[in-house]
């Protein structure tokens, strides 16, 4: 046994392990970052002005003057703000999320110039942070996929609230708590994404699923009409959802397909274009630990060769005990860790 301890992922082609290393890791300082005072307009947020759409919906009823009282509500207001400029950065960033990259970095230089001591300044301290929002994008990508790769789903959903049910706070809250009771109760597991309409600025949430057992979902297919593709449409829906939330589709997903890569890939145009974090539930693991033999390594690969490709039918072994080839099933036994 030439590795023991390994960390093993599955890339989508290929399992890698990364060797243990026992290299001494010591507590970098934090610097304190000096505050700043930021005056703004403080605009109403997307999720109140859905909450004021869906309020203006439901109750038509005097529509002209709600309408009038609304707009005298959603004046901005000067706003006096003190924060760091990493965090104004970050706002600004959010801000400008929507604008082609060279337009936003001049217009995040225009906002934050007067913050500091000339323009050269602002403008290295612009480039090194998009540096460092980029970084982010491909961490959270390798970690997002890696823990796809192993979690075994089988279904691609997407969830849309009905005004007659749900405000989109009341919706964005009790799908979440939703979820986590299914991941308690029925051992699910999901990731996924908030969605924005982009012409009606709904919002949905799209995600990945482990389910065990499906049959209180109470699949149907329903024929209606596909906005997008102007067409009608077959859909798989749950009666469960949609009586507890709007609407539902549900698209299964063959491990053979390539319905997973072309999901993951649908969630990964949010987190780079919208900024939109990824939400997880508990219990999804990047990597497994194996102790890995010599005759089931192929290569070293990676910077310096620090990582191992191995074999598709390679040896599982937990602390020397042979746990047999790899598969989904041995890999439930092994353990786990992110």
């Amino acid at each position: 046994m030439s590795f023991g301890e390994t960390k093993v992922y599955f890339d989508g082609s290929h399992y890698i392990a990364i060797p243990h290393t026992t290299k001494p890791t010591r507590k970098r300082p934090k610097s304190i970052e000096e505050k700043i005072t930021v005056v703004q307009d403080q605009d109403s947020t997307p999720e109140q002005n859905s909450d004021v759409l869906s309020l203006v919906e439901n109750n038509i009823q005097n529509l002209p003057y709600e309408s009038e009282s609304i707009k005298k509500e959603q004046k901005p207001v000067k706003i006096t703000k003190t924060l760091t400029k990493k965090e104004f950065f970050d706002e600004l960033y959010t801000k400008y999320i929507n604008l082609p990259k060279l337009q936003r970095k001049q217009s995040i230089i225009n906002d934050m110039i007067s913050y500091f001591p000339n323009l050269d300044v602002c403008k290295i301290y612009v480039e090194q942070n998009f540096e460092r929002k980029q970084r982010n994008i491909i961490c959270r990508r390798v970690r997002m996929t890696r823990k796809a790769n192993l979690a075994n789903f089988n279904y691609f959903c997407t969830f849309t609230y009905d005004n007659k049910l749900h405000t989109e706070s009341t919706f964005k809250k009790k799908l979440r708590t939703c979820f986590r009771h299914l991941c308690e109760r029925k051992n699910w597991r999901y990731m996924g994404v908030w969605e924005r309409a982009p012409k009606t600025n709904r919002l949905h949430f799209h995600g990945l699923f482990n389910i065990k057992n499906i049959e209180f979902l109470k699949l149907l297919e329903c024929k209606d009409y596909d906005t997008k593709a102007h067409k009608m449409q077959i859909s798989v829906q749950s009666d469960y959802f949609n009586s507890r939330f709007g609407r539902s589709d549900f698209k299964y997903i063959n491990a053979n397909e390539q319905r997973l890569g072309n999901a993951l890939a649908y969630l990964m145009k949010y987190i780079e274009k919208t900024g939109e974090k990824i939400v997880y539930s508990k219990g999804l693991p990047q990597y497994f630990i194996s102790d890995i033999l010599d005759n089931d390594i192929i290569c070293p690969i990676g910077q310096e060769d620090k990582k191992l490709l191995l074999f598709d039918d390679f040896m599982c072994l937990d602390e020397g005990c042979l746990m047999g080839k790899v598969s989904p099933e041995v890999i439930k036994q092994m353990r786990k860790t992110n």
